[in-house]
């Protein structure tokens, strides 16, 4: 039997998880360790993306989760965690959208 997901937890990417890993969906989980300057969401927060691509919540916004998303696949797929930072003194910061002054670092991890 398929768990449902209530209104009130899908807002909460950990209670997405624990739905999606009783599924049998190989998912990961991002979450934001660390930020600098202007960041748009705070330490703590986090994102849930299975193995087909489908994601709950949030840790940055814009091409900054696409790339944690596509992290993510390796991550489920490799089953290796990774640290990802993302900011201003990174090359790629313009492709990513932290070109405002802001850093972040995010830890990806496959559960379930």
């Amino acid at each position: 039997m398929q768990e449902r997901i209530s209104p009130e937890a899908a807002t909460d990417p950990l209670a997405v998880a624990q739905a999606w890993a009783g599924e049998g969906r190989a998912i990961a989980l991002a979450t934001v360790m660390e930020t600098w300057g202007s960041a748009p969401r705070p330490v703590g927060s986090q994102l849930v993306i299975d193995a087909d691509g489908n994601f709950e919540g949030s840790v940055s916004g814009g091409c900054v989760e696409g790339a944690v998303i596509a992290e993510a696949a390796e991550v489920i797929d490799s089953g290796k965690p990774r640290m990802l930072e993302f900011g201003v003194a990174d090359e790629t910061a313009w492709r990513v959208g932290l070109s405002c002054g802001g850093r972040i670092r995010v830890y990806v991890e496959r559960v379930g």
